[in-house]
């Protein structure tokens, strides 16, 4: 009890910290929307367990969503040395998501975007790793995004060696 009344008492504090990691989020989700063309060259390479085009904005959307939140409470709840390596994790975290839509979609390169998507994940496992110290509700948070980046990497691993 007394750490909900904590979380909802930040909140309020640490309106700085909201704003940012909304903005990071909303700049990543915008930078990467601009390499996303889900017509031509994909609609030829996409593997036929590929769920609707319409089906990846939904999840995106709500992701994104959840790594703000996620994101928020961390740096809120996090201090010193702690706190500023998950502001390094959570920027490489976004800057590794912004690469692959550029890599994959942009530059039409699905092995080159396949081994940023495993950097990818390494970095949403780390980032669960390091959000358990300062704030379960994080690390829950980013479960699915680890969940939904592990099979955007089977559609990419079929994509990149061509098993469709």
């Amino acid at each position: 009890m007394k750490r909900a009344r904590k979380s909802s008492k930040k909140l309020l504090k640490s309106p700085k910290v909201l704003i940012c990691s909304i903005l990071a989020v909303v700049l990543t989700s915008l930078i990467g929307t601009r390499f996303t063309d889900v017509s031509g060259w994909y609609e030829s390479v996409k593997p036929v367990i590929t769920p609707p085009n319409f089906v990846f904005g939904i999840v995106w959307t709500i992701l994104f969503v959840l790594i703000a939140v996620a994101m928020y409470f961390s740096l809120s709840e996090s201090k010193g040395k702690q706190r500023n390596k998950l502001i390094c994790l959570f920027a490489a975290n976004l800057v590794l998501n912004v690469l692959w839509s550029a890599l994959f979609f942009g530059a039409h390169a699905p092995a080159w975007a396949f081994a940023d998507l495993i950097l990818l994940l390494i970095s949403i496992i780390m980032l669960i790793k390091l959000s358990w110290k300062v704030s379960r509700l994080s690390t829950w948070l980013l479960l699915p995004y680890a969940v939904w980046v592990t099979f955007a990497g089977l559609l990419n691993y079929l994509i990149a060696f061509g098993l469709k």
